[in-house]
């Protein structure tokens, strides 16, 4: 048999495994999560962006921009940024549609929670389309601003949930407490990000520093600094010490590090800056949310090791009962 022949053969075996490789449905649904997530991320970076660039009232109707899709006659950067995010957050809308069209469609292969977790994700960005009209019609009112973020922070994390419970994990049972901790931190997160929105909508830290008003609410963003700072700290430490700790499981407690790491700097310098350096503003709410993402999938993971570790012992005991 001639080299050419035997290399063609291996070929067709590999085509033949590829072929065989044919995706399931839940991990179709996995995908399409990740990516809205993905999206979700970016835009509340560009949200941030918008805000911050004082772009907020750039387009001053809603859903259009001047009356029409483009604005072309009116686009300068302000523009294109509240254009842009409405454009991000109206395909996420329409993926968010297909996922739940996806998820009722392939029911039978799916857990039966997935229809209803995406039910609930499509609920969230409807209502936070709705928040988005409200922000202009009701010019950047404060709590709206707020709630705005908030909802977008409950949908991005209902979309880890979902991805990450779908994911192919099998657990080495050694998470104990950890994904507890990891939760307490995510929910300190998250107030601690409202507690960011109120500052920001309300320019608390200029008025705080120029004219000593509204320092209530930037001391409170500031207090809730080192509780957050110290659960985050205490679940790295036991992670670091949890022996057998599943490889994922350690890299998320790793990447927790070093996002409140990166917070803690980008978090000091927009203070000593007075919110003065966009970026750094955008950076420092992008980091946020990647390290409440972080924490979010370390729990949701953490919760699956402990149950996959409940039910093995559970049949360990069920087989050696006479």
């Amino acid at each position: 048999m001639t080299d050419s022949v035997i290399h063609q053969r291996a070929l067709d075996a590999g085509d033949i495994t590829r072929s065989s490789e044919v995706l399931r449905p839940v991990d179709h649904i996995r995908k399409l999560i990740w990516k809205i997530a993905i999206a979700t991320l970016i835009l509340m970076a560009i949200g941030s962006a918008t805000r911050v660039m004082n772009a907020g009232l750039a387009c001053p109707d809603w859903p259009l921009c001047y009356g029409t899709l483009f604005p072309s006659q009116q686009m300068n950067f302000q523009v294109f940024l509240e254009w842009i995010h409405r454009l991000d957050a109206a395909l996420i809308g329409l993926m968010a549609i297909a996922l739940v069209g996806l998820s009722i469609w392939y029911r039978q292969d799916l857990p039966q929670w997935t229809p209803w977790g995406a039910s609930f994700a499509l609920f969230l960005i409807v209502f936070q389309g709705i928040l988005g009209g409200l922000t202009v019609t009701e010019m950047l009112r404060f709590d709206i601003v707020t709630a705005h973020l908030g909802t977008a922070l409950l949908f991005f994390m209902t979309l880890l949930i979902m991805g990450t419970a779908l994911m192919p994990y099998q657990g080495t049972g050694t998470a104990g407490r950890l994904p507890w901790i990891s939760f307490s931190a995510a929910l300190l997160i998250y107030l601690q990000s409202l507690t960011g929105a109120l500052v920001g909508s309300q320019w608390a830290l200029h008025q705080c520093l120029s004219i000593a008003q509204l320092c209530s609410v930037m001391n409170s963003h500031l207090v809730g600094v080192m509780p957050t700072s110290v659960m985050v700290i205490i679940l790295v430490t036991l992670a670091w010490r949890t022996p057998a700790l599943h490889p994922v499981l350690r890299q998320l407690a790793n990447s927790a590090a070093g996002l409140l790491l990166m917070q803690l700097v980008l978090g000091v310098s927009t203070f000593r800056l007075h919110l003065q350096v966009e970026l750094l503003t955008v950076a420092h709410q992008f980091v946020g949310a990647a390290l409440l993402g972080t924490l979010i999938c370390f729990t949701i993971l953490g919760w699956r090791d402990s149950s996959q570790s409940k039910t093995a012992f559970r049949h360990a005991l069920e087989s050696v009962e006479p």
